[in-house]
């Protein structure tokens, strides 16, 4: 672009006078490109300008692109630049420093639930600002519609404390209250699967919160860093737990 703008590149231009600012395959296109504009009356310092508008749109259009992560649980494909689902995840908890909101269909217990949720206990323990709000779907066991809502959130309540969290710190525990229901017409789930770090990163993903999704299964997701993005998922459960749709678990 320097070189166009102060004629050290002179229109038109032989392809090889490109060559110590392009790739050798494509001097060529370049040059014709070149050549073509300036045949149509544009100056050298407006071909540098152009360029250099270009270079900051293609440098951006990088970055996009780097800031976006395929995230796998399964074999590996030869090939393929995904991220391990299991290792995103203890990298997301160990670098947390704000806030992280966790949505879950389905939860482990006992020691694989530990090892899951551990990075992140740890870390809540290292940062005692650490917000950790956690979604999760606890639905009514099949045959047990004689049981009350509050006595199946107790027994949630003390199943979290002592099989699946594994740290003395608790984070924010919410339900959808719809997925108690005794009747099927207003029963639903919370079936939403992902992570929001400090506002900034964002994983939506297959996964559950178990051991089989983190490292056996066959899941896909997407990591974004991209405060927007990331800013808009919290804020939807957020709007929720503020009217009062999700609501949260007595007990933790």
């Amino acid at each position: 672009m320097d070189a166009i703008a102060h004629n050290r590149i002179r229109l038109p231009c032989h392809p090889s006078a490109l060559a110590n600012v392009v790739p050798n395959a494509l001097m060529m296109e370049v040059a014709s490109a070149i050549n073509q504009l300036s045949e149509q009356g544009m100056q050298g310092q407006h071909l540098a300008y152009m360029l250099k508008l270009l270079a900051e749109e293609r440098g951006r259009s990088q970055q996009k692109r780097n800031d976006i992560d395929l995230v796998w649980t399964g074999e590996e494909v030869l090939g393929t630049e995904s991220r391990d689902t299991r290792v995103v995840v203890k990298e997301l908890f160990s670098n947390a420093n704000k806030s992280v909101l966790i949505s879950s269909y389905a939860l482990d217990t006992g020691h694989k639930a530990k090892t899951l949720f551990q990075p992140l206990a740890q870390r809540m323990n290292d940062k005692p600002d650490l917000q950790v709000r956690l979604f999760v779907n606890i639905n009514r066991p099949y045959g047990k519609n004689s049981q009350s809502d509050a006595a199946l959130l107790r027994e949630f309540s003390e199943t979290f404390r002592h099989s699946i969290w594994p740290g003395n710190r608790m984070p924010e525990v919410f339900y959808d209250p719809k997925s108690l229901s005794k009747e099927k017409a207003p029963r639903a789930c919370l079936h939403a699967k992902c992570v929001v770090i400090d506002d900034e990163r964002l994983l939506v993903t297959s996964a559950n919160f178990t051991e089989a999704a983190h490292q056996r299964n066959i899941e896909a997701g997407v990591l974004l860093w991209d405060i927007t993005a990331a800013k808009a998922m919290r804020s939807q459960f957020e709007t929720l737990v503020t009217r009062k749709r999700l609501c949260r678990l007595p007990g933790i």
